[in-house]
């Protein structure tokens, strides 16, 4: 029997760190770190760190929905970032690491601005977060795909992406 996936994309701040939790989340069969929501086609991470393509760093999730629904999804994507700041990430500054949830049909955008509403209550400063339909995705080069699982040393890793996950409760 097939299992037919859904896709989610959701842009985070790093696409390191989005990756992490992501790929750990039952019914997730896949994430893959990319681009999308600029002009610039088939961008290099060096042309996306310009800050001028108008790309944003995104994962994109292909999921289960037997498994895990979108809206737990967008659940764990308002807890694994700052939502109320502008084109930032902790060090990460920059329209490409913008917070974003790229729909990919009508569904997940009535979904995701319900959820945007809902997510408010736990924030003081208004979500900046960007909901807008998914464009033409990009995967990023090899080296940045299951950066973590791969590179757990790395002082990024240690400094970031770590705490993170234990906020999360995630490994």
């Amino acid at each position: 029997m097939n299992t037919i996936l859904s896709i989610a994309t959701f842009g985070a701040g790093c696409f390191w760190c989005v990756e992490a939790v992501f790929e750990q989340l039952d019914g997730v069969h896949a994430v893959e770190s990319g681009y999308m929501g600029g002009e610039v086609d088939d961008p290099t991470y060096r042309e996306i760190c310009s800050g001028t393509t108008g790309h944003a760093e995104v994962t994109q999730i292909h999921y289960d929905p037997k498994i895990v629904n979108y809206e737990t999804l967008l659940d764990w994507l308002w807890r694994s970032h700052d939502p109320t700041t502008l084109n930032r990430q902790g060090a990460d500054i920059g329209t490409q690491y913008r917070s974003a949830i790229f729909y990919h049909n009508e569904a997940q955008r009535k979904a995701a601005e319900a959820s945007k509403v809902t997510a408010q209550k736990d924030f003081t400063a208004p979500i900046v977060t960007e909901i807008t339909a998914a464009t033409t995705y990009y995967p990023a080069e090899d080296y940045h795909q299951d950066y973590y699982r791969l590179n757990p040393n790395a002082p990024y890793c240690q400094i970031v992406i770590r705490p993170k996950l234990e906020k999360l409760a995630l490994e």
